[in-house]
């Protein structure tokens, strides 16, 4: 076998999870500053199925194939010129970045301040759940400022970054209201939420007021805005991909009209924040949540299960 060669996930054309197969492609060489992983695991967002269905061509163009996966863990396995605070062998886990994707194959390039180490003991297929935990540190610890005592409403509490903020803000002292499917609502209690309610039982105008509201959906944010106390702060992490240029123009509305301004990012973690993320696992306030690891042939079935909702963590993809 051509060890010039590897195995990654492609798709010729957009459209659902069936498109998506496992072709071979050169393996990647590291530039300047880069590390080549070996791929070990990585996990389904759901920016790759907006794009792999065609919903935001116009950033994600026409060439094929194309490639899915964002993050990643594995092993250090070549360093080119100047990569440094890394070394062949190291476990780590990374994102690819903002330009693209490409994980979602036995071997990744990528710039060596966009890896952090893997704590010792932890499994990187388990592992493999929590590289967007690194968003909700952010949103959490940095965007909102989050305090002890206040009160915290996570939208989309089930899901891979909905659940890391479940467990943070809990180890952070708020009091977290979680919304989620009624069928994850006993999943989201384990997680440390203080209160777990339907959000298809009941509407955002019964859920009372919060100092800080994360929304992970991106959709109906005007009435999730509505719930902020005085001095309050709302972080989206998402749009209404229906709406996009509606839903972005509120949220850039915000700053200047009504009560609190929706804080809209894009995570783009790079190595001191994945040493937080470390951290945070070392220190008991965070665990990864696979809700199903699948091997990489059945990439299409892990995006089909994100897409039909209701996961309880992260959808995992073993690369062996």
């Amino acid at each position: 076998m051509d060890d010039r060669m590897m195995r990654a996930v492609l798709f010729d054309r957009y459209g659902g999870p069936e498109v998506l197969y496992v072709g071979r492609v050169p393996r990647p060489e590291p530039a300047p500053g880069e590390v080549l992983v070996r791929v070990r695991a990585f996990s389904v967002n759901g920016g790759e199925l907006a794009a792999r269905s065609g919903r935001i061509r116009l950033l994600t163009g026409r060439r094929f194939p194309q490639r899915v996966g964002l993050d990643f863990t594995g092993e250090v396995a070549a360093l080119g010129p100047g990569a440094a605070d890394v070394a062949v062998g190291d476990r780590v886990w990374g994102i690819v970045g903002r330009t693209g994707f490409g994980s979602a194959a036995e071997y990744v390039t990528v710039r060596a301040e966009r890896l952090g180490r893997v704590p010792d003991g932890l499994d990187l297929v388990d592992a493999a759940a929590l590289p967007v935990a690194t968003t909700a540190i952010t949103a959490l610890r940095d965007k909102a400022g989050l305090r002890p005592g206040e009160r915290l409403l996570v939208r989309g509490a089930a899901g891979g970054v909905g659940n890391a903020a479940v467990q943070l803000g809990h180890a952070y002292g708020a009091e977290v209201t979680a919304l989620a499917r009624a069928a994850n609502l006993d999943f989201v209690r384990t997680l440390g939420a203080h209160h777990a309610i339907d959000h298809r039982a009941v509407p955002p105008s019964e859920l009372g007021l919060f100092d800080v509201v994360l929304d992970t959906v991106g959709t109906d944010l005007p009435a999730f805005r509505r719930l902020l106390k005085p001095g309050g702060r709302m972080v989206t992490i998402a749009f209404d991909l229906t709406r996009l240029a509606a839903s972005l123009g509120y949220i850039a509305a915000s700053a200047v009209h009504g009560r609190g301004r929706v804080r809209f990012f894009s995570g783009d973690p790079k190595r001191a924040l994945f040493d937080d993320l470390a951290r945070e696992v070392a220190e008991g306030r965070l665990r990864p949540v696979v809700h199903t690891c699948f091997p990489l042939e059945e990439t299409a079935a892990a995006h089909r299960a994100l897409e039909a909702g209701g996961v309880r963590g992260k959808y995992v993809v073993k690369v062996s």
